[in-house]
């Protein structure tokens, strides 16, 4: 297939090319160039007025949730989403398996109609958590990254003798681990040092909530006078989702281990938690990627994400800040977190991309293609959605 006549935003830096031809061999981009010229019987597509952007990554979700939308909203944290004790787990415990499905399908056809091409799970059940979200997203056309969770946690008085994880909970993380992509752990306030050293031992993605709260942060200085972000990093996670209040210590530290972050600026702002010190994490030199969290308290929307962040950032900071940049946590960042595969229009990537209306009435015109992307940008000025080179949603 040759796409002609389009405007991209090229590698990782998201750069601008107003005009340009690409083409797409089977699931990758092989070639990027204004001079193409279509071979003997290959598809073309005149792409004049398209702006042709990476698949959109959300790299935190939970969406087994997504039957729960709006429940409890005046809650709390801990009365929400707590892991042991939140009533999220009873309606997850208590819901018809083909009622979750059918909402979890719904949730991940409405991120392919937002753009959303891969995303990345925290998947509560465990194996029959993780068969659930596999069986809902079969037929469509969106990555899932699956994180799966045993349904164990340690009490206090097992945290306080650093006893570490029993060995039939070692032997159904094995038999786990065979069925996700890696682990997502609740919190390091759930474990001891020695279970969260443990998880070290995991050679597939490790990530880990962390500093989502004030009150987590107070837990962990009290019961072992550290930061939460520090116990959180003995599991040597290869991300950290949320830290919202983070110190400018922990994330230097976080940056120096080339640790990355996830961001969750609508559902912290959704809990009255807090906002993300964005600017601090970046003059740290963290590379952030943004997720829209759990579905029962949030929309799985990127546009609306990006939109938010940005503007709340500066609005609370009173500090510019480049919208190129909160792009890039949505596509390139985020593509650093798995392996640089998708998220990147650039040759020899998966192509996943997103076909924006150039034209569309909340667009034009485009005088800043970035910040008209991250502040302007929805569901409605998108022309067709790319799947691994095969147009999953709309047209051209």
């Amino acid at each position: 297939m040759l796409i002609k006549n389009a405007s991209i935003f090229y590698g990782k830096e998201l750069d601008y090319i107003q005009n340009t031809n690409v083409r797409i061999s089977g699931k990758y981009i092989r070639q990027i160039g204004p001079k193409l010229s279509p071979t003997r019987e290959e598809k073309v597509l005149d792409c004049e007025g398209l702006l042709i952007m990476p698949g959109l990554i959300n790299s935190h979700t939970h969406i087994g949730d997504s039957i729960a939308k709006d429940i409890g909203i005046d809650s709390d944290v801990e009365e929400k989403i707590h892991p042991v004790s939140g009533f999220k787990q009873k309606i997850l415990k208590n819901s018809d398996k083909s009622h979750l499905t059918s909402f979890i399908k719904n949730s991940c056809m409405s991120m392919i109609r937002k753009g959303i091409t891969t995303f990345i799970d925290f998947r509560e059940g465990g194996i029959d958590g993780i068969n659930l979200l596999k069986n809902a997203a079969s037929d469509i056309p969106i990555r899932p990254i699956i994180l799966g969770r045993i349904e164990y946690y340690q009490d206090f008085k097992t945290i306080k003798k650093n006893i570490s994880i029993p060995e039939s909970g070692k032997k159904d993380l094995r038999k786990l681990l065979t069925n996700c992509d890696g682990l997502g752990i609740s919190g390091p306030n759930e474990f001891s040092d020695s279970a969260l050293r443990y998880f070290t031992n995991i050679k597939k993605i490790r990530a880990i909530h962390s500093a989502e709260t004030v009150e987590s942060n107070k837990i962990s200085q009290k019961i072992f006078k550290k930061t939460e972000t520090r116990r959180a990093l003995l599991s040597k996670p290869h991300f950290l989702v949320h830290m919202t209040h983070a110190s400018k210590r922990d994330l230097a530290i976080v940056a120096k281990n080339k640790i990355s972050i996830v961001v969750c600026p609508r559902a912290n702002g959704t809990l009255a938690e807090g906002i993300p010190d964005i600017n601090l994490m970046l003059d740290a030199g963290c590379n952030v990627a943004i997720g829209t969290d759990n579905v029962m308290i949030n929309s799985p929307d990127m546009f609306r994400e990006m939109d938010y962040l940005w503007k709340v950032s500066m609005g609370v900071k009173k500090k510019r800040l480049a919208p190129k940049s909160i792009l890039q946590m949505a596509t390139s960042n985020a593509s650093n977190i798995l392996g640089d595969r998708v998220g990147i229009i650039q040759n020899n990537k998966i192509a996943d991309c997103i076909f924006i209306e150039k034209h569309s009435i909340d667009l034009d015109p485009m005088h800043n293609p970035h910040a008209s992307i991250v502040q302007r940008a929805s569901e409605n000025t998108i022309k067709a959605v790319m799947y691994e080179g095969e147009l999953v949603h709309g047209k051209i």
